[in-house]
């Protein structure tokens, strides 16, 4: 009797995550995405880790050495990094900007009637939660228009070129989704005095052995580099044609926002070390009191933000982290207070504290798609109570 147990349990643990590897193989069949890898893990284990490749002409396979761009996934580690000098006393959230940046001592915000001198301060606050006024730029690092590490080398020069831009609304009036993680880290750097990488590095991607997570990618690093699926109207293929960063090495524009690139094992230890309460490998990362900061309500959601992301119904804002406050609205049964984000180009995690669990999905297609996420956690929580 012992035998046939210990023959069954694996066939059963296979056939209930069926479903998930379904999901994985839907996407390609939908054209949505090319090769892709999921991962779900729960109190301490992983319990479901697949890659599905597409085989198809111009794609690549996963494996355990695929580098994908994550695009805004670099923020939530970013906001990870100042919170550690949050925790030091290095930062201050009600700091104003100027404070680390002088050239953002005299802002100006649009008026109705014409341009006028911001009353508000920027703080370091109105960063971290979206709510500064800042946007996507075609000029400084819009991912559809030119790119910030073309047009710059460094963090300073392109804060001080931001400062100039007349701000779309009096600082923390309202949510508008930006460049503002790109700023903080200009931040990190003049208040730890290194750059911003090597800063992550040594508090963050050093601890958490993510040593393949970066700005850069060397000539030897460019061949693990997943292609990019596009279906649009008029293209459809994979290509390295449009990665719009240039992922050059010595370039110092390490833009906190969306300039970061990783492999799916070293995106699971960030994840992990969150779901732990800030702990990885018994070292403490950020404290649980800074997390609980950063997934509690700064902002509403849609549609009391207009700006907000129409998609995620049922979610408010932390620090650039969307949290989930209704699950009967989002209607998938996902856990009251999961948070998470995802990636441009299709990658998305998130983390339920309550269940001691996060999802993580990883591909690299140009249409970002959030309903990816919400199909992935639907799948997931039918089998998980």
């Amino acid at each position: 009797m012992k035998y046939i147990v210990f023959i069954l349990l694996p066939f059963f643990a296979f056939a209930q995550f069926e479903h998930i590897k379904n999901f994985q193989k839907a996407l390609i069949q939908e054209e949505k995405t090319g090769s892709n890898v999921a991962l779900v893990y729960k109190e301490g284990q992983m319990i479901y880790h697949h890659i599905e490749n597409s085989k198809k002409p111009g794609d690549k396979n996963i494996d355990g050495e695929t580098i994908f761009p994550v695009w805004s996934m670099s923020k939530p580690i970013t906001i990870v990094s100042v919170m550690t000098l949050v925790e030091a006393g290095k930062i201050k959230l009600e700091d104003p900007v100027s404070k680390y940046i002088p050239s953002f001592n005299s802002l100006v915000c649009k008026g109705s009637t014409g341009n006028y001198p911001c009353e508000n301060q920027m703080t370091v606050y109105h960063l971290m939660t979206h709510r500064s006024g800042l946007k996507y730029y075609d000029e400084f690092d819009n991912i559809r228009g030119l790119t910030s590490s073309v047009k710059y080398e460094n963090l300073e020069d392109f804060a001080n070129d931001v400062s100039k831009v007349a701000l779309e609304f009096e600082p923390g009036t309202r949510y508008l989704y930006g460049i503002n993680q790109a700023v903080l880290g200009r931040i990190v750097e003049v208040a730890s005095g290194m750059d911003f990488y090597q800063y992550l590095k040594k508090t963050i991607f050093d601890p958490l052995g993510m040593g393949n997570t970066k700005f850069y990618l060397t000539e030897e690093e460019q061949k693990h580099f997943q292609p990019l699926f596009i279906n649009s109207d008029y293209l459809k293929g994979f290509t390295y044609l449009l990665n719009e960063l240039t992922y050059k090495e010595g370039n110092k524009a390490y833009f906190g926002g969306e300039g970061l690139v990783s492999t799916f094992t070293d995106y699971a230890k960030f994840c992990r070390m969150l779901v732990n309460g800030g702990v990885f490998n018994g070292s403490r990362i950020i404290k649980q009191s800074s997390i609980d900061l950063m997934t509690k309500k700064h902002s509403e959601g849609y549609p009391v933000e207009d700006d907000a992301g129409y998609d995620q119904l049922g979610f408010y804002y932390g620090f650039s982290l969307f949290v989930l406050e209704n699950p009967e609205i989002d209607g998938i049964g996902a856990t009251k207070g999961i948070y998470g984000w995802s990636g441009y180009h299709n990658t998305h995690f998130w983390i339920d504290p309550q269940k001691k669990l996060f999802g993580l999905f990883m591909s690299r297609a140009r249409e970002f798609d959030f309903d990816i996420q919400k199909r992935f956690r639907k799948q997931v929580y039918s089998l998980i109570q």
